[in-house]
């Protein structure tokens, strides 16, 4: 039988820490969510692997992934979520990244379109115990106004184009991190910040993830 609580202090020891990730609260709560209960069965192992991971499929056939553990641990960081915060998880697969954000302390609402899929990460995240969580059966990109603001906001996975109705949804000093990007080698993860009236953003890091299909740019004239 596989000893899942020692896969995961490997995976903080050798991804996270050696991946410029320090928060303690951070590292903490990656290695007390249970990840491989957010993946089918038969792909435990897989959960602590290095790279993003379709864990599930929409009725649409859209994949929901999770991201590989050091980008989202590197993406929380850099979020600096503090407990008691609102925080709006996009594209939450099964359930995993709001599992460790409730961990952090802040009350988390996710968007997820899907009902089968709603369905099912609510009861693995009931099934743990997690608290703090309300899956909401919204689209991605109407996010969930009538929660807003929020403190924070994930995109878990790239778009190719700003969100602009979930940065809308961002409190003052709020700050939203996505993938920007086709999801390739040449993208980014970046962090935008509002303040007022102006949001301002900026690139962190280098990151691979699929693209969500409501937020890739139209296809633009060619001659």
């Amino acid at each position: 039988m596989i000893d899942f609580a020692r896969v995961r202090r490997m995976m903080v020891d050798n991804q996270l820490r050696t991946y410029d990730i320090t928060d303690l609260d951070v590292l903490s709560a990656m290695n007390e969510v249970p990840r491989e209960r957010f993946v089918p069965a038969e792909m435990g192992m897989l959960a602590y692997s290095d790279q993003p991971l379709p864990v599930a499929r929409a009725s649409d056939g859209e994949a929901r992934c999770m991201l590989a553990p050091m980008v989202f641990g590197r993406i929380l960081q850099n979020l600096q979520i503090k407990e008691g915060e609102r925080v709006l998880v996009v594209s939450s697969a099964l359930g995993y990244e709001a599992a460790v954000i409730a961990r952090l302390g802040a009350r988390v609402v996710v968007a997820e379109p899907d009902a089968g899929l709603a369905v099912e990460a609510r009861d693995i995240l009931g099934a743990l115990g997690v608290e703090g969580v309300d899956v909401v059966e919204v689209g991605f990109e109407e996010g969930c106004p009538d929660r807003a603001p929020f403190d924070a906001i994930l995109v878990n996975a790239a778009v190719e184009q700003r969100p602009e109705t979930l940065i809308g949804q961002l409190a003052d000093h709020g700050r939203l991190a996505a993938i920007v990007g086709d999801g390739g080698r040449t993208s980014r993860a970046s962090l935008f910040v509002r303040n007022g009236d102006v949001t301002g953003s900026r690139n962190m890091f280098d990151a691979v993830a699929p693209v969500l299909s409501v937020f890739r740019k139209e296809p633009g004239f060619v001659f």
